[in-house]
């Protein structure tokens, strides 16, 4: 290490601080750190500095405590060193997308009936790039397949696909059957499979397909939070930083074709087989929520994780606060410890509130 030059940190990694630790998430390498909160209050207090200057500030008391520091920043190349400090900017945590509604949301069950297709119109003028159908019982591979043939067949805005439905005894036939349509699909989620398997892409099948043994009884599955989910890349770091990183710019069609900003929430603006998505995203009740970010949630906004981490506004600890903690997030940013959100008993009443007894039973 240059300890007589000044240091700067590397634009992409960007310093979030919690309320007993704090992260360095690098934007770049999809990659995250947790480092004490006495390293981010030295950081955002000292960057351009040399490390000889910053011992001189502190009387040489903690020489190799800050010598272990910088090594681990240095090692991990999240710092460099230059006498130009003034010529590296920091990176815009803005955020922009020319879309009206950049993703959305369809689910269908053996019931449903609605007009899909209209729908798929409707989101193709309001520019919508990713779509994903989720099927929760019986596979509609009929309505599944009317879906990919309307967006190979017409110039749709929508770039990427994610299915989700049931294992059912032919389903290999199927999806061979019908693959030359998967030109949009990127990721098919097979659940309650005999068998657990993933198989990536290739020259036979452009798509992702994962088989699980795991359930997802309906819609009441949604809105869990875990370390898995978290995701260090720009684009959705600062989109976490201005608005919701789950809602924002969402338009949701639960399975009895009710518009919705998420399937799992309860308030609908309406079928969509009489009412026009343009018309409900200009209503500001249904926009609103867009903005709720993770610094307006309550516990959310003391978390080291807050803007790598999904949100979830449908089930909230207290439904009667639009900026309570995600109901299903087991993580106390206080204690820094993970637990079963399901068996708190502090949740048992949000549970009973929401119905969701049913996701809460182990098997």
């Amino acid at each position: 290490m240059k300890t007589n030059i000044p240091f700067k940190l590397f634009a992409n990694c960007i310093l979030v601080k919690g309320i007993s630790r704090s992260t360095i998430c690098d934007l770049q390498r999809n990659d995250v750190r947790v480092i004490p909160n006495d390293l981010y209050d030295l950081l955002i207090e000292n960057e351009g500095k040399t490390i000889i200057g910053i011992k001189e500030l502190y009387e040489n008391k903690f020489d190799d405590i800050i010598e272990e520091y910088f090594q681990f920043l240095y090692d991990n190349e999240f710092i460099f060193f230059t006498k130009q400090t003034t010529i590296f900017p920091k990176l815009s945590m803005d955020w922009s997308d020319s879309t009206i509604i950049n993703n959305s949301i369809i689910d269908i069950d053996e019931n449903s009936n609605y007009d899909i297709v209209n729908i798929l119109k409707q989101l193709n003028t309001l520019h919508c790039r990713h779509l994903e159908i989720r099927n929760f019982n019986n596979a509609r591979v009929n309505i599944l397949e009317d879906i990919l043939s309307f967006l190979n067949e017409s110039e749709s805005t929508i770039q990427s696909v994610e299915i989700l439905l049931p294992f059912f005894k032919d389903i290999e036939e199927w999806i061979t059957s019908i693959k030359d349509k998967f030109l949009r699909v990127d990721f098919i989620r097979v659940f309650k499979s005999p068998f657990n398997q993933n198989r990536v892409p290739n020259k036979d099948c452009k798509a992702h397909i994962m088989f699980t043994k795991q359930n997802y009884i309906s819609e009441l599955c949604c809105g869990k939070i875990s370390q898995k989910f978290f995701s260090a890349n720009m684009k959705a770091f600062t989109e976490s930083m201005n608005y919701n990183s789950c809602l924002n710019k969402k338009l949701s069609i639960d399975k009895n074709g009710i518009i919705k900003n998420c399937p799992s929430m309860q308030n609908g603006y309406g079928s969509s087989d009489s009412v026009r998505l343009e018309d409900v995203i200009s209503d500001s009740n249904f926009t609103k929520i867009w903005n709720i970010s993770k610094d307006k949630i309550s516990v959310c906004k003391d978390c080291e994780f807050r803007h790598i981490c999904t949100d979830c506004r449908a089930y909230t600890e207290n439904p009667e606060d639009e900026f309570s903690k995600p109901l299903k997030c087991g993580y106390n940013p206080k204690t820094n410890e993970w637990s079963d959100w399901s068996t708190n008993p502090l949740k048992e009443k949000a549970i009973s509130f929401y119905n969701l007894q049913a996701v809460t039973e182990k098997p």
